[in-house]
Parts: structure tokens; sequence; C-alpha cells
């Protein structure tokens, strides 16, 4: 499923074409039209354990055998490479690693990690990869304004390629004005108008040098308990969001993010009985009124907010259904499995596993990851 030679001459040209002509809405389509083709021929040759597995992006597990058996075994879309994942490296072995992952993937993997700065780094945090880790925004802001939100972006982007990895899961969109809350510390620090240009610095930034990003965390975390805990619910009115914790994600959107990532909070505005991530309304709200169009990915499946709600049952299936693209697991033997087996029932229709694969082929297209 690599891409043939007419392929890459294609989209590379159409890519240049952009930079160089000022039509750019004609030759975007064009180069859309390239890419279309491509999905629907890769998609022609796949399985349904390879649709499937498109849809997972898995922590990565810690023996480097096991996960290459698992990226070919699952046909998995992606790892997310955690702090442990760098802490003994060097920033060679760790080209050399990934490399061999996307050699070994059919189709090639998203390589995913949380590089935020400040309290969440993953590579940066080992002075082995940078001598000092990147700063949080708000400390960026405080010190020089959007100009160096934008500088701090280029270079975080040039470090995670260098490196191989392709999609950071930033920016936060969150706002919180509570210092004591599990958030705070993440977000930028202002009101929405000022963190919506944060955001729209960000996504641009991240597009133009080629990395993937997510906003997140949708609907906007707020002031809400840890999820990684346990259960969290969001009483705040709807009224609150449309006027304030939107206006972040609405900027994210216009600038072009390719990635949602929902929250788990339970968010009774908008759907009393179902974390954000797990709910139909939720992601209509998503897709219809803030006219999405990207992945929307979960935040992880293995958080206690999601297996406290769901208990034995595989979260997965309900994320599907839900709406999402892309899975964040640990627990893709189980998953994936489930999947499968919901596929086969008449669960989850075949069609609606499909359209997260066209989606999830077409950014790895465009952004150059899959050939």
């Amino acid at each position: 499923m690599r891409m043939h030679g007419k392929w890459k001459a294609e989209i590379d040209y159409f890519r240049q074409e952009v930079l160089c002509f000022g039509e750019k809405g004609m030759v975007i389509k064009m180069q859309n039209q390239v890419i279309d083709r491509r999905v629907e021929e890769i998609l022609s040759g796949m399985t349904v354990e390879d649709k499937v597995g498109q849809l997972f992006i898995v922590r990565r597990p810690q023996d480097d055998g096991v996960a290459m058996d698992a990226l070919r075994r699952y046909r998995l879309g992606g790892f997310t490479l955690y702090a442990c994942d760098f802490e003994n490296r060097t920033p060679e072995s760790v080209r050399a690693l990934l490399a061999s992952y996307r050699e070994a993937a059919t189709v090639a993997p998203f390589i995913a990690a949380d590089e935020e700065g400040g309290r969440v780094v993953r590579a940066s945090k080992y002075p082995q990869f940078r001598a000092l880790p990147f700063p949080a925004p708000r400390d960026l802001f405080a010190a020089g304004g959007y100009a160096a939100v934008e500088s701090d972006t280029r270079e975080k982007a040039a470090f995670l390629l260098d490196l191989g990895v392709n999609f950071n899961y930033a920016p936060v969109c969150d706002m919180s004005g509570n210092p004591d809350t599990f958030i705070y510390d993440r977000t930028f620090g202002n009101d929405p108008t000022a963190t919506a240009r944060y955001v729209d610095t960000v996504v641009r930034t991240m597009n133009a040098c080629g990395l993937v990003g997510s906003i997140k965390h949708f609907p906007g975390y707020g002031d809400n308990v840890d999820t990684h805990t346990g259960i969290a619910h969001d009483d705040r009115s709807r009224e609150t969001f449309l006027t304030r914790d939107l206006a972040p994600f609405r900027a994210g959107i216009a600038a072009g993010a390719p990635i949602v990532m929902v929250a788990h909070n339970i968010v009774s505005c908008m759907d009393p009985d179902c974390p954000a991530s797990l709910s139909p309304a939720v992601h209509n709200l998503l897709r219809e009124e803030l006219g999405f169009e990207g992945l929307i990915i979960t935040d992880s499946l293995d958080m206690g907010a999601i297996t406290q709600y769901t208990h034995d049952r595989a979260s997965a299936v309900q994320a599907v259904l839900a709406g999402n693209d892309l899975l964040c697991c640990s627990t893709y033997e189980r998953q994936v499995p489930a999947v499968l087996d919901a596929i086969a029932d008449g669960t989850i229709p075949l069609a609606r596993i499909e359209q997260s694969v066209r989606r999830v082929l077409a950014l790895k297209l465009r952004m150059g990851i899959a050939r």
C-alpha cells in the first residue's frame, strides 16, 4: 500500500504549487482530488482488520519487540510516546526506532507525543534531547507575546520532526480560573479572546511546519476534577460554553486544525448521561454547529473517567459509534477485537469504519506521513 511514484509526484507537485502561486483555492482543490483518489486506492486493498487497526493510536509497549509485533499484528494507526520512551535513549536511537516502525507498517503510522510545554513534556525534559524543557505557553507569552509563541512552536515542530515524531497533542484550548484545579497550569492563562489568538497562532504555525496537531480538550475542560482518576461532571450552562469555552476551539478549527481531541467530562448541558468522548450529542455539536470536518480523537480510553463508566464493556465500540475517528488506548489487545466483533454482529456498520479510515488516510497523505 505504499504510494506509487506517480501519486507521490502528483501530491508533491500540487504541494509546491500551493507555495508558488496565488490561486491557492484551485490548487488545493486539485491536490485534494489527488489525495482522494489515493485514499480510495489504499482503501480498496485493505481488509477489515487493516481498516480497524488504522483507528487505533496506542501507547507504545515498553518492550521494543512487543511494540513491533503489535504494530504489525493489529495494523495500528500509530503509537503514542511517553517520557519513558525517551528517558534512556539518545536522539539517534529514537530516530532509528521510529524509522523502523515506518518501514514495518503497511500504512505509515502516526507517532505522537504530548509536548505541550511546561508540566507536560515528554522528550525535551531530558538533557540528551534538549538543554531545557520547552516552557509553558503562559510563560512564553508573558516573556515575549505571540511572537514568542510562534517562535517556540516552530522550534518545537523542528525538534519533534527531527526525531521522527509527526504528531503533537497540542495546543491546549482549555481555560481555567482556579490555580488549584488539575488543568490550570496547562492552560494559556488568559481570556477567551487571547486564548483564541494563541490557538490560532499555534495551529497555523504547526500546519506550516508539517507537524500534525490536535486542539484539546473539547468542549473545554474548565475547573473539573482530573479525569485520569475518575468520573468528572461538568454542570456549567450551555451559555458558558458558547460564550467562553468554545471560542478557542472555533479559532483552531478556522485556522485549519486537523484533529480535535474530546474530553471525558460528562457535560450535563450537552449529554447528562455520557462522557463527552462517548457522546454522539457532543460529536454532533462539533460537526454540525462548529463545522469541523477533520479527525476527532478520544482522550485515552484507559483513564478512570472511562473505565469506571464502561466497567467491563469495550469503550472503543462506544467511541466509534459516538463518532470518533481515532481511539487512544493502551488496551488494544482487547479493544481492537471488540470493534471487529461489533462489525461482525452488525453493531457497527463497516461504512462507519470506512468513513473514519478515509479521514485518517487523507491526513496522513496530506502531511506526507503516508505515501
